[in-house]
Formats: structure tokens, sequence, C-alpha cells
């Protein structure tokens, strides 16, 4: 770890607040030449959040608390050292920074906690070095730390296109009350994107497009219509990757979720419900039920990355 600073950079330090998502539809279309997919994937980000603090060191640190703390690589394949580099590197200065995360996002669950990570640390340097970096610059950084990182930063509801990076955002009209079930391990993205494309083989992949219907749903704040428009093509790949899944599903449903689905490439599955009261239901049920290792209760949606603290 770097030394702690001295002088007058005792003291400094800037805290982000950043949130999970949910993919309430992932639309994927067929593996292009360069082995990505396109994508129509609506985003909403829920109330589950990390906190990234950057203070001044002498070199790039990072440490990581919370559940699952000793699953997070605290080297720079993490994408919080990757934005800090990134963002060092734009302006000719050296990322001398340790970077703490007070992590609560379910670790390699779908729900973008490593992406909200990079967010996290991006927003805190630019803060704590006075870069005073645009918007547009920072979704720049973002795109290039992975595809889910700008929704990281921008928060609320949004289209992703593309690969999920070229976003447009989407107006909701009131609260949805949601429940996770954290299941045990982990599932590699690119692995269930190659599962997608095994299960799909021969198959005339439509291109993928944002459903009216969902997309309404959101905007009027209709939970009943917005439980009927979920869907996620990458579900089949994640149930057959872990095929116990299909218990958590089907025990949340069965505790009275409105509808249930794999969180972006899983293994977190997510349950819509009506209101608080029936969130904190389907929760105990859940993890009555033994197919999950906790259940989280959270609602959407959420504000991106957020400075908590500044210098």
């Amino acid at each position: 770890m770097g030394a702690a600073p001295r002088g007058p950079e005792a003291g400094r330090r800037v805290t982000v607040r950043v949130p999970a998502k949910v993919n309430v539809q992932l639309a994927v279309g067929a593996a292009r030449p360069d082995g990505f997919h396109d994508l129509a994937n609506v985003f909403l980000a829920v109330s589950l959040a990390d906190e990234v603090t950057a203070v001044p060191a002498d070199e790039l640190t990072i440490t990581c608390e919370g559940p699952d703390a000793d699953k997070v690589p605290l080297d720079r394949t993490n994408l919080a050292a990757r934005a800090a580099e990134l963002l060092a590197a734009r302006h000719g200065i050296s990322p001398d920074v340790h970077l703490h995360i007070d992590k609560d996002i379910p670790v390699a669950g779908g729900m973008a906690g490593g992406s909200a990570d990079g967010a996290g640390a991006l927003l805190a340097c630019d803060a704590l070095w006075g870069l005073n970096s645009s918007r547009a610059e920072l979704l720049e950084i973002c795109a290039e730390l992975g595809s889910d990182v700008p929704f990281s930063l921008v928060g609320g509801a949004a289209l992703g296109l593309g690969r999920g990076e070229r976003l447009t955002g989407l107006p909701v009209g009131g609260t949805f009350h949601w429940v996770f079930a954290v299941a045990d391990g982990g599932l590699s993205t690119p692995v269930v994107f190659g599962e997608f494309d095994r299960l799909t083989a021969g198959v005339d992949v439509p291109e993928p497009a944002a459903s009216p219907v969902l997309l309404e749903a959101l905007r009027t704040g209709d939970v009943t219509a917005l439980a009927s428009a979920l869907a996620n093509d990458l579900q089949p790949a994640a149930l057959s990757l872990r095929p116990a899944l299909n218990a958590t599903l089907e025990a949340g449903t069965a505790a009275g979720a409105l509808a249930s689905l794999v969180s972006g490439s899983g293994p977190t599955t997510a349950f819509l419900v009506k209101d608080a009261e029936a969130a904190d239901a389907v929760a105990a049920a859940l993890i009555a039920s033994g197919t999950c290792r906790t259940a989280r209760v959270a609602t959407s949606a959420a504000p991106g990355a957020t400075v908590l603290s500044r210098p």
C-alpha cells in the first residue's frame, strides 16, 4: 500500500457511491466478426451500491472490504485501477492514488459490480486530482473500460446499443421493488456469451431491439406491465451452464414475485415484486428455500455515480 499522505495532502479524500444494475431487457444479436455482439440493453440502476474512496498515495494501490471482498482482484486487472490509469494517462500525470472499495454489490453476479467500481474510481480520481473532466470525456473513458461502465456512471434508466456503451436515457415513472438472490460462485460473462453462441448456432438470430411495451411500462411506472415484458436473451445460456438456478427462479415465483429472470449473465437472479412488503416476504422465502446464498432487497431507479465527499 502506498504511504499515507503527509502535509497538505493529509485529509484529502473523495468518496463516490455507484449503483448496481439490473437488465430489464437484454436482447442479444449474433456474434460479430470482432467477437462482440450487438445488444439492445435496457439498464435500470438499483439501490445496491459500492462506495469507492480515493486518497493521495505514493503509488496506485487498492483495498476492498465487504461481502465477498476476498474475490475482488487488488491488482491492475481491477477496473478501478484501470480507470485511474486511463484518466492519469490522458492528463500526463502519474496515477498515484490509493483506492478503497466498500463492496456491497454481489461479486461476479451479473450486476456490474466491477463496472461500478471502475466508474466510481474514475469520478473519484477526477475530483481528487482537480481535473474537471467533461461528462463526455468521462463517458469515453468508461467505454474504453467496458460495455457496462458508462451506465454505471450515468445511472437511472437507459437503453444501451452497440456493445451496450451507446446510451440513451429513459424516463421512469415510479419506484420498482426488487429482490436479488445471490448464488454461490460466479459465471464468466465471456463464457455465457460463448454458450449463447453454441445454443444459437445455425439459428437466424434477429437484430436486437428494445421492446416498446417494456419502455412504456418503465415510463408509466406500471409494475404489472414491466413484469410481463422482462426478457434476457442470455438466460437460456446461463441456465445451461448453471441448471441449479432454475430452482431459485421457481422459489421466487412461488413466493409471490411478479416476474423472475437471470440478471445479465448471472448467476444472480432478479425478482420484480409489487411493493416493499412483498420484497421482504420473497427475500425471506428465497433464503428459507436453500436455493441461494443470500437475498437482497432493492429499489429502482437509482442515481448514477455520485460524489459523497470531496477535498
